[in-house]
C-alpha cells in the first residue's frame, strides 16, 4: 500500500472551469475558484487505511478524516454536502464515490493516485473531469540545517575562503 503522507504543491491542472460548469457555478464564482485554487497547498497525514487530507487555498480551507471502506461526510467541489465512500483501487490509487445529501446534481467522485514523486488527484462530475498534478515537497529538517551563530565582538572570527 502506498503512503501519500507529506504535503503536496500543484504543478498543473486542467478542466477545472469546464468542471464548475458542469457543477451549475456561475460565471462570477468561476472565475474566483479558479484563481483562488491556483496554487492550492496539500497536507497528507496517512496511517494505514486512516487519511487526513487538508487543502488550503487563498478562499478557503477543507480537511477531511476518512477510513478506506468506511463511508464519511465531505463537500463537493462547489461546497454541497454529501456522503463520500473511498476504496483501494489499486495499491497507489484511491476511488471515492460521492453521494448528495440534499437535491439533485452530476454524480461525483475523486480518485487520488502516486506515480513517484506526483500524487494525481481527478474530480469527476457526469463525464467531465479534472485533473491536477501535484509535486511532493521536500523539506529538511531542522535538525540537518545550517545554524548560523553569533559570535561576540571580542571571540573568534570567520574568514571567508579565498
Amino acid at each position: 500500500m502506498a503512503n501519500f503522507s507529506g504535503t503536496w504543491k500543484m504543478k498543473n491542472s486542467e478542466n477545472f472551469d469546464e468542471l464548475l460548469k458542469v457543477l451549475g457555478v456561475n460565471a462570477m464564482l468561476r472565475k474566483v475558484a479558479v484563481a483562488a485554487a491556483s496554487k492550492p497547498h496539500v497536507e497528507i497525514r496517512q496511517e494505514g487505511d486512516q487519511f487526513y487530507i487538508k487543502t488550503s487555498t487563498t478562499v478557503r480551507t477543507t480537511e477531511i478524516n476518512f477510513k478506506v471502506g468506511e463511508s464519511f461526510e465531505e463537500e463537493t467541489v462547489d461546497g454541497r454536502k454529501c456522503r463520500s465512500l473511498a476504496t483501494w483501487e489499486t495499491e497507489n490509487k484511491i476511488y471515492c464515490k460521492q453521494t448528495l445529501l440534499e437535491g439533485e446534481g452530476p454524480k461525483t467522485y475523486w480518485t487520488r493516485e502516486l506515480a513517484g514523486e506526483e500524487l494525481i488527484l481527478t474530480f469527476g462530475a457526469d463525464d467531465v473531469v479534472c485533473t491536477r498534478i501535484y509535486h511532493k515537497e521536500h523539506r529538511i529538517p531542522a535538525s540537518q540545517r545550517d545554524v548560523v551563530a553569533i559570535v561576540d565582538e571580542g571571540g573568534p572570527k570567520a574568514q571567508a575562503s579565498p
